[in-house]
């Protein structure tokens, strides 16, 4: 059986569809590149704004047109908070919630049995030398304006050795791994005293401590964290990225939302203020200049926020101009059905919110041009990506977007390299080191 695998959405979910790619795989089925191969279609969806829905149902939709009696699946967040309208499009045979592979599977190839030999572990990523790993999954939070947690449900934490196991499967494979999840800087949180039955042990496992065995335990393989939250930022994660860059990726994707405290506490962002967010990332960014390497940092931002007035779209550009940012996500406010914030009054208008994304993004695109200007004539640790012509993309430890010759000796034949940077009109180019 041919099928097609389509994702929308975060790295958490990409994992998830690998996932089931290695499970169908399993299972006699091939993974096809078009969908006018397929006899069936997964379409791994995503419930973080209307946006996404809506291009889910599209895709759906073409489909159907494209191969008429395709058996589509839809699994992930927008499936589990389904009322109907997913399962009601043309080609569906079944809406899955959330990222279960057996389950997803048992729809696609009903026939299939799992062997006794097989693994849950993830064995790799098609076609990349990067990876993505999945440490938890779920949100104990409540931000008033994410049907995330609805859809995923509470924090669970993964097994400290299973994930350590995988790591070391995927680092076969991959020059660099990503950490992933939904809400990873509360890694752990879930394995404290009572809740595992250890009959009241604390096993003190927190982020920070774990990607300090992987560290210790997958050598030659590069980690990097996927998004978390600025104030959860340990100090062994911050030394991990002063110390050993080359292990630990200096770059930080921290969610800011809004940099006006007024905003964060109608979003439920109770746990920081812009204050604290702004003192930490100062920190961490000082602490990494002075281990001589450069921190990759960016941001999610929403805009147009209900109730959110001109005066707090002024603090978060001024929090996004004292911060050294070097990219970031700005998304206007969706309201998402089950969530509090549409409760909460109004939302900016559509004029406003795109006169402020259209602002955020420019100063967000000054500052990316400033980063990269700042990083020509200097080193860098780059993990290849894909080949276009004559060039081949790589990405820095910090995150920036490079360009090598793909032919040149010093490249052929690897997936990981040190190169020395320079910047050509705006975009970086490496060279032999």
């Amino acid at each position: 059986m041919n099928v097609f695998l389509h994702t929308f959405g975060c790295k958490a979910n990409q994992y998830d569809t690998e996932v089931v790619r290695q499970r169908l795989e399993a299972a006699g089925c091939t993974i096809v590149a078009g969908a006018e191969q397929a006899d069936a279609a997964v379409v791994n969806s995503c419930a973080v704004t209307h946006v996404g829905e809506a291009k889910l149902r599209a895709m759906v939709r073409r489909l159907a047109r494209l191969r008429p009696g395709i058996r589509t699946v839809v699994m992930g967040c927008a499936a589990a908070l389904d009322d109907g309208v997913i399962a009601a499009l043309p080609s569906v045979t079944a809406v899955v919630g959330g990222s279960d592979a057996e389950a997803v599977a048992r729809e696609v190839a009903p026939q299939s049995r799992r062997s006794a030999s097989g693994t849950s572990l993830l064995g790799g990523f098609s076609g990349s030398s990067r990876a993505w790993l999945k440490v938890q999954d779920g949100c104990d939070e409540h931000c008033t304006f994410c049907a995330t947690t609805l859809a995923r449900g509470d924090n669970r934490s993964r097994e400290p050795r299973e994930i350590v196991a995988e790591a070391r499967l995927l680092a076969r494979r991959h020059a660099e791994i990503v950490l992933t999840g939904v809400h990873i800087g509360t890694y752990g949180r879930d394995r404290e005293a009572g809740n595992r039955g250890d009959g009241g042990r604390r096993d003190g496992v927190t982020l920070g401590r774990l990607v300090q065995r992987l560290v210790d335990e997958v050598p030659d393989v590069r980690f990097r964290l996927s998004s978390v939250e600025a104030t959860e930022v340990c100090d062994d994660l911050e030394r991990l990225m002063v110390e050993t860059p080359d292990r630990l990726a200096p770059h930080l994707h921290a969610p800011l939302q809004s940099g006006s405290d007024r905003v964060l506490k109608r979003m439920g962002r109770h746990w920081y203020t812009a204050g604290s967010y702004r003192e930490r990332l100062e920190r961490l960014a000082e602490r990494v200049g002075e281990g001589g390497g450069a921190l990759g940092l960016g941001a999610d931002i929403i805009v147009g926020f209900p109730g959110e007035g001109e005066a707090d779209h002024r603090a978060t550009v001024a929090l996004v101009e004292a911060l050294p940012f070097t990219y970031l996500h700005v998304f206007p406010y969706s309201p998402r059905a089950g969530t509090a914030a549409p409760r909460l009054g109004a939302a900016a208008s559509p004029e406003a919110a795109r006169e402020r994304s259209a602002e955020l993004r420019a100063l967000a695109a000054r500052k990316a041009a400033a980063h990269r200007a700042t990083r020509a004539g200097g080193r860098a640790d780059l993990v290849l990506e894909t080949r276009r012509g004559g060039w081949q993309d790589a990405l820095t430890e910090d995150y920036v977007a490079v360009q090598v010759p793909a032919d040149a000796d010093w490249v052929l034949g690897r997936a990981r390299l040190d190169a020395r940077l320079a910047l050509s009109g705006s975009r970086l180019v490496g060279a032999a080191a």
